[in-house]
């Protein structure tokens, strides 16, 4: 579990990290006559790494599938290593013309290819590799080692913004933040390296008895995971770019624009941690839903206080208590997938449901949102983006099965039950 997930962590660090910067980096290799084109060409190349994703994903999760899932997993890794570093090394467009967008962009693309081929791959260790009972716990460091890089971007970006003029963290402190993911590089892929495989270790009992293969539940589960994914993607990469929001649109400082970020990322590993521990206790589909209901409750008005008040208790105690009720559903929906697809397609299946969701919305969510705030000139635009794919992700989880290896009584307790081995 380490192994797996400090390696995510470092991914997702560096494929993050852009987001935090988009502002700098837009200035550096996008130069434009206004400052909302150059922003918008940074998004743009933000997003073009969500179209190799897919790609990544079926090539990689299907060789997990096959091989194993530690090469893929150690694939992947090298070659974001690759492009993190040539992004970070790229010289600015002032520098070399053209060829400065060209290489961001290739970077950016390989970038993607590795990240796509990541997600399914670990998800599917992290639940071979688990009892049974803890499996909620185990796969709930995914989405909590993606808020573990978000968090690690952000406190980079925290601490830069406060011992760098803006002129240098304009010019090279965006670099900084990159080359630091990139010096953890060799660590992780030796853990990489050292990890056990799992793929034919002998799985544990689970409620789930179709058979291995493209079955008609196989294929229900697939879809309904594609919406709760893309409904993810969306709160999460609006989240994610609070950061830039805060600077672009409520014009706050650098510093709580960072913290901002930090403080929502910080809570939300917590909530996915919580998020799989609860749903060891008490069912994947309990604990989908109900915070996902609380969620879709409180997010106008905690958008509308910090668009009316635009202070700092607004946006990090607003934003904190949103994160930290709207990632719980997650955790669970992450388990509840992974136990529902069989063994012989988890890592493929999961991967390529993951990239495509994450290609169509991620991708394009922060363009979307930076282009409707310019738009209608209304700072509330993030709230409805959200407030849309959350009541879309309640309708899927409404409808998914569960999947618990324990049965659960009105009363809470836990009835163990013999159900069948996957074949």
């Amino acid at each position: 579990m380490l192994g797996a997930t400090i390696g995510n962590i470092l991914e997702f660090y560096d494929f993050g990290t852009y987001s935090f910067f988009a502002i700098q980096i837009g200035q550096a290799f996008f130069p434009a006559t206004d400052s909302f084109a150059s922003l918008m060409l940074s998004l743009a190349t933000f997003g073009a790494g969500f179209v190799t994703r897919p790609i990544g994903a079926i090539v990689l999760g299907s060789y997990s599938d096959r091989a194993g899932r530690r090469p893929a997993m150690t694939a992947s890794f090298t070659m974001m290593s690759a492009a993190v570093l040539l992004l970070a090394i790229t010289p600015s467009y002032e520098t070399i013309g053209l060829a400065a967008p060209s290489l961001v962009v290739f970077a950016r693309l390989l970038q993607g290819f590795a990240l796509g081929g990541e997600v399914g791959p670990t998800t599917a260790y992290l639940m071979e590799a688990a009892p049974a009972d803890a499996r909620g716990l185990a796969v709930s460091f995914q989405p909590a080692s993606q808020q573990i890089a978000a968090t690690a971007g952000a406190l980079v970006g925290e601490i830069l913004s406060l011992t760098m003029t803006s002129e240098a963290l304009n010019a090279y402190g965006w670099r900084i933040a990159l080359l630091l993911g990139a010096a953890t590089l060799p660590f992780g892929l030796w853990l990489r390296s050292v990890l056990p495989e799992t793929l034919h270790r002998p799985e544990a009992h689970v409620l789930v008895t179709q058979p291995a293969g493209q079955s008609r539940a196989d294929r229900r589960i697939m879809s309904l995971g594609f919406v709760i994914l893309a409904s993810c993607t969306i709160t999460t990469y609006v989240t994610g770019y609070m950061t830039t929001y805060a600077m672009n649109t409520l014009h706050v400082s650098a510093p709580l624009a960072f913290a901002t970020t930090l403080i929502s990322n910080v809570v939300g590993i917590a909530a996915a941690l919580l998020g799989g521990l609860l749903a060891d206790s008490a069912g994947r589909r309990r604990i989908m839903i109900w915070p996902q209901v609380t969620a879709l409750l409180m997010t106008y008005p905690v958008f509308l206080w910090i668009a009316e008040s635009r202070s700092a208790f607004a946006l990090l105690g607003g934003l904190g208590a949103l994160t930290l009720i709207g990632t719980i559903p997650y955790s669970a929906f992450y388990v509840s997938m992974a136990e529902g697809l069989p063994r012989n397609i988890r890592g493929g299946a999961f991967a390529t449901i993951y990239a495509f969701a994450i290609a169509i919305f991620g991708g394009t969510a922060q363009p979307i949102v930076t282009w409707l705030i310019h738009l209608t000139g209304s700072a509330l635009v993030p709230a409805w983006y959200m407030l849309f794919a959350s009541a879309a992700g309640l309708f899927a989880m409404l409808m998914m099965p569960e999947t618990a290896p324990l049965n659960f009584t009105p009363n809470h307790k836990r009835n163990v039950v013999t159900p069948r081995r996957l074949p």
